[in-house]
């Protein structure tokens, strides 16, 4: 860190990240002439073939060019692997050694022109073997020239023009005429980014519309990403070396904290609901929430049963039975849900399909046993849905009774604004309530579908007065303090473990991103040995390594100012933090409006050591959180894991009853037992 600049611009990769796919092409490398030298010598130099000439110098030359490729990458892995992440300065020479690398490509590609001419117009009458070993350098030849290109196009960096470096202090008056040029700069420099951003979007989403509406999404999406990459000049790797140390950081954080106080009863939960209620409730909710994934979830959940079951009812029609809007053709969608909930076809009153960004899709049932209507929206499946989570910044939400500032995530707001107006102006919950007046009204989701429960029970309160909410694993940046605060007294937020999803937001991003510029500033440890042992922690577990320790001589206020032969930490101060050496919560700052989860949130843990075996034993506990116990991303290989809906259904239902799993993911468990 940060960027290595070659060739005129700035790369996507950093001086120190030339060490390990070095080593590898050494080793390819050193073998490649081992065989070339072995080849040669053995028929000592003399071939007795058309040719003969051409080979002997095809495989002297080989020879030399290997002997230098080989040399080259010996410099550049020793050199790359010296310093550490912010003291590029013992790696000063490595743009030198990049030139010369890069020049050796020259000869290697000539020798394999050479090769492949021979092979095909020379080689009769050889040895079949020496063809064979040179047909094999010949392409392994190209298949490296190949990757090589690939590589290149990877870490091209589009904003990778040089960033001027920050001037030498100059009297008051000449800063004064500069500061319009340093204005209009950074002015255009944002402008390009937000572009090349909006182009990146369009290049994944390729297969989507180009209407209107995805283009707004893709302005504001990439105004978001432009704006939290512009203050630092990080690279990937940097990011993961970051991550390596901050999960070893927080894991040993955790095994010296004291065990936390369990509280039996929500604070706010009115008179007689205590947590194991709760916890029967939110069971048969979740029940809905993943059954409104449709068929990709209940295959993945079934693998070896669900194929049969929905073979025989996919294409069967049933136009006539429900009322059924859009992407379900061949009805596997509804006859997963079917399979998944139990419910007849007479129970569903609207299911819909239908996916655009900012719309989602749902359904409305009559949920016999709990006695209620109930509302099940789906989670993100699909580029649009991803579109719709990605549209993060604020947007205005007045709620009638609520004193303070009533603010949403935008995308999930106008998700539920689409879903409420099918409800309320198409008729369908009057429709559900004409069959089932003494019915409540419940609204459930996971994920995206969570969040657009929780924003849409807060549209439906003043209507419907009795409705609950059961949300789970929903998005951290969410509602205002307001609206959230609002919400507890019907909205239920469920969270397992270290899920990642209910602590995003964008200031909690900007706090990730501090605490990483902040260990990685304090290692003295060089980033292939922090990535390669943050590797073997992932992978095998054992004690974290105490990495983070403070640099010789070396203040964290001077990381601001310019590095040795390469560019500072910052490119420009930041206020989503007020400095590196800062541990506050990023709630001080006034950068983002914050967003909470929604709700009287229920954390679920595992109890006992954070790592096992796949067949051991789990034991989950059930406790009552608050939403400032979220504000803070916590780093783990089962922070995408524990977010999925099967492994929330999984652990809601080992806590509400005695019965076993023989499903055994790597980051959950086989067997199962309940405590509170």
């Amino acid at each position: 860190m940060p960027g290595l600049v070659v060739f005129g611009r700035r790369w996507g990769i950093a001086s120190d990240d030339l060490v390990l796919p070095g080593c590898f092409e050494l080793f390819v490398r050193v073998l490649w002439w081992i065989g070339t030298m072995i080849l040669y010598t053995y028929h000592k130099g003399h071939f007795d073939c058309n040719g003969k000439g051409v080979l002997h110098s095809y495989l002297v030359g080989l020879l030399v060019v290997l002997a230098l490729i080989i040399l080259s990458l010996l410099a550049i892995v020793y050199v790359s692997a010296r310093g550490t992440i912010t003291n590029p300065g013992p790696r000063r020479s490595i743009p030198a050694l990049v030139y010369l690398r890069a020049l050796l490509y020259l000869p290697e590609l000539v020798w394999a022109c050479l090769g492949a001419v021979w092979v095909s117009d020379d080689s009769q009458g050889c040895d079949p073997a020496t063809v064979v070993a040179v047909i094999a350098a010949v392409v392994a030849s190209w298949i490296i020239l190949l990757f090589t290109a690939v590589g290149v196009v990877f870490v091209f960096d589009p904003l990778g023009n040089p960033r001027p470096q920050p001037a030498a202090m100059e009297p008051l008056g000449v800063q004064d005429m500069q500061s319009n040029e340093g204005a209009q700069f950074l002015f255009t420099a944002r402008s390009l980014a937000v572009k090349v951003w909006e182009s990146r979007l369009r290049l994944l989403c390729c297969c989507l519309p180009q209407d209107e509406s995805h283009r707004a999404a893709f302005s504001s999406i990439a105004q978001l990403f432009s704006g939290f990459f512009s203050d630092t000049d990080l690279v990937p790797s940097d990011i993961a070396a970051g991550l390596a140390l901050l999960h070893q950081e927080q894991d040993k954080m955790e095994q010296s904290r004291d065990p936390e106080v369990i509280i039996d009863h929500s604070p706010s939960s009115p008179v007689g609901e205590d947590l194991e209620t709760e916890l029967e409730k939110a069971a048969h909710c979740m029940q809905f929430a993943a059954a409104a994934y449709g068929w990709p979830l209940y295959i993945y959940s079934n693998l070896l049963t669900a194929p049969c079951k929905l073979s025989g009812d996919c294409c069967r029609s049933r136009a006539g039975e429900y009322d059924i809007v859009g992407g379900d053709h061949l009805g596997c969608h509804f006859s997963s849900i079917l399979l998944s909930t139990g419910l007849q076809y007479r129970d569903f009153i609207y299911v819909s399909f239908h996916n655009q960004i900012y719309e989602i899709p749902f359904f409305v049932a009559l949920d016999h046993k709990r006695e209620a209507v109930l509302v099940a929206v789906r989670g993100t499946l699909s580029l649009k849905d991803v579109l719709t989570d990605l549209s993060a910044e604020c947007e205005n939400l007045p709620v009638e009774g609520v004193s303070g500032a009533c603010y949403a995530h935008k995308g999930i707001c106008q998700a539920a604004s689409y879903i409420y107006k099918k409800l309320v102006n198409d008729g369908i919950l009057n429709q559900a309530f004409n069959i089932a007046p003494e019915y409540k009204l419940v609204i459930t989701g996971h994920s995206l579908g969570a969040g657009t429960a929780s924003v849409l029970a807060v549209l439906l309160r003043s209507s419907f007065p009795t409705l609950q909410c059961y949300s789970f694993s929903p998005p951290g940046g969410l509602l205002s303090k307001a609206l959230a605060d609002y919400s507890k007294d019907f909205v239920v937020s469920v969270v397992l473990g270290k899920d990642l999803v209910p602590r995003l937001s964008i200031p909690n991003m900007e706090d990730l991103k501090r605490k990483i510029l902040k260990i990685v500033s304090n290692c003295s440890k060089p980033k292939y040995r922090i990535l390669l042992q943050g590797c073997w922690y992932e992978l095998f577990g054992g004690d974290p390594d105490d990495f983070p320790t403070e640099m010789d001589d070396r203040r964290e206020e001077e990381l601001s100012q310019p590095l040795l032969g390469e560019e500072s930490l910052m490119i420009r101060h930041s206020s989503s933090y007020q400095s590196l050496a800062s541990d506050d919560s990023p709630a001080h700052t006034a950068a983002h409006l914050p967003l909470f989860l929604p709700g009287r949130i229920l954390h679920i843990t595992e109890d006992g050591p954070s790592r096992r075996s796949c067949f051991s034993q789990v034991r989950y506990r059930a406790d009552w959180s608050n939403e400032m116990a979220f504000r803070s991303i916590l780093i783990s290989p089962r922070m995408l894991a524990d977010h999925m809906p099967d492994a929330v259904l999984r652990a809601l239902s080992s806590l509400t009853t005695d019965r076993p799993f023989s499903l055994c993911p790597s980051s959950l468990n086989n067997s199962q037992h309940n405590t509170i």
